[in-house]
């Protein structure tokens, strides 16, 4: 019985560091986790569905003069031009050093992360938008659109501009929720160490001032005579 009981235990570490095995095997090969892997697949997986229903559909030859445009246009127009604005907003805006203090000469540090992650991303979001959406979003397929479905492209610039603030108030948010954290977190180490600064005092004996030095006293002073007074036998 004593035996039947450990088997469970001893099948499921077996399981257990198989699979372990396994997923390390597949990051040593691969160079990454399988979750990246199976992401990777499925990536693959929809651009080839939509390349298909591209073909499909006799839309192929404009997709592919769009995707050169694209490629061309992105790396070698777009690419160096928000390269060159990220690292310009990067040294204009203040950087997070959390659990810092700052010396005499130098300013005092923001007490969070640091400020251009909150103003990459939705810029990033409001960018890629604008770059799937610009015909509609410029007016430049107001025609065709109008055409194919009888609307105006008009709310369309609207939508996305309210996209995009959208974007800022939430990154702006998620900010102030994070720098409040991490002051708070500042402050508590601060306490933290404030208080085992007063203990490691506490636990010392308090400074008192030294006594002033006793007058040295000569080595033959050493017999001292009693002082007699009239109440005393022999004071005549």
């Amino acid at each position: 019985m004593g035996q039947d009981h450990h088997l469970p235990e001893a099948g499921v570490t077996e399981v257990t560091t198989r699979g372990r095995t396994l997923a390390g095997r597949i990051r040593r090969w691969y160079g990454a986790r399988p979750l990246h892997l199976l992401a990777l697949l499925a990536a693959f997986g929809l651009a080839g569905y939509a390349v298909r229903a591209v073909i499909a559909a006799g839309q192929f030859r404009g997709f592919a003069i769009w995707f050169a445009v694209a490629i061309i246009g992105h790396d070698l127009l777009l690419f160096p031009l928000y390269s060159l604005a990220d690292l310009s907003v990067r040294r204009l805006l203040p950087r997070g050093r959390t659990g810092q203090q700052a010396g005499p000469a130098s300013p005092a540090p923001v007490p969070g992360p640091p400020l251009i992650n909150y103003v990459r991303i939705p810029v990033a979001f409001s960018l890629l938008i604008l770059m799937a959406f610009f015909p509609l979003i410029l007016g430049l397929s107001a025609p065709g659109y109008h055409r194919a479905s009888g609307l105006t492209t008009q709310p369309y610039l609207w939508r996305w501009l309210a996209v995009t603030g959208v974007l800022f108030a939430a990154s702006a948010v998620i900010y102030a929720l994070r720098w409040r954290r991490a002051a708070a977190r500042v402050r508590k180490q601060q306490a933290a160490a404030t208080a085992a600064t007063a203990a490691e005092a506490g636990g010392r004996p308090a400074a008192s001032p030294s006594p002033a030095p006793a007058p040295a006293r000569s080595a033959f002073d050493v017999w001292q005579p009693v002082r007699e007074t009239p109440d005393r036998p022999g004071s005549h």
